[in-house]
């Protein structure tokens, strides 16, 4: 990966919703962590907040909810991910 890639990388706000015990999320974290990607964690069991921002933005309940500057995906999509990030 070029420099000028990882400066783009990195400009990206990313916000996951997540659970203690989701192993969606797990594999999504270590996705974000080995490209390099900065996230935000929100646990929606202990931030009653973080929740009702989720189901709001996504209408769903389940997790992981990933907001990618602005964009929503529901579940772990690698692809779809890759592509919002820039690293496709």
């Amino acid at each position: 990966m070029r420099v000028d890639e990882r400066k783009s990388v990195k400009n990206n706000t990313v916000i996951i919703y997540t659970t203690p015990t989701c192993t969606y999320c797990k594999m999504a974290k270590d996705f974000f962590k080995a490209q390099g990607v900065s996230y935000s964690e929100r646990d929606v069991v202990s931030d009653l907040e973080a929740r009702r921002v989720m189901i709001d933005k996504s209408g769903q309940m389940g997790v992981p909810v990933i907001e990618v500057n602005g964009e929503i995906v529901v579940g772990f999509n690698k692809e779809k991910l890759s592509t919002l990030l820039g690293l496709a």
